[in-house]
């Protein structure tokens, strides 16, 4: 059996389960088929929303009217490369990975901007 690929998720502002969407229906849909996740919450309140999830990582998405460029999350993965071409393959481009430095640690990384805007950092640590 495959090792989890999603390990962490976390947001660049405030919560990763309220990242910003306009429309809840049209987010659940590209995130599960995108990203490979299940949806499992949704409210339709005044403030709609939606959890969705992957090997136990959470991510949200809710109407809040806030600037969705300005948010996203960085998601931990734990093979960069599965990762990349899992993505490729639910149809999304992907530049190619680059390594980044930060307190002293590097980790091998890909961007992701969705529809919606919200950009996510997916990254696994180098070891060694």
């Amino acid at each position: 059996m495959e090792q989890p690929l999603f390990l962490a998720a976390h947001p660049y502002q405030d919560n990763v389960l309220t990242l910003p969407v306009q429309n809840i229906q049209i987010a659940s849909d590209w995130y599960r088929k995108s990203f490979g996740m299940n949806e499992i919450q949704r409210t339709d309140d005044a403030l709609s929303s939606v959890v969705l999830e992957r090997d136990g990582v959470k991510i949200g998405f809710c109407v809040n009217g806030a600037d969705a460029s300005q948010d996203g999350a960085a998601i931990l993965v734990s093979d960069i490369k599965r990762a990349k071409t899992e993505l490729e393959n639910n149809g999304l481009t992907i530049d190619s990975l680059r390594i980044d430095e930060r307190d002293g640690k590097k980790f091998e990384v890909f961007f992701v901007i969705a529809p919606d805007g919200l950009c996510y950092y997916f990254h696994q640590k180098i070891e060694g």
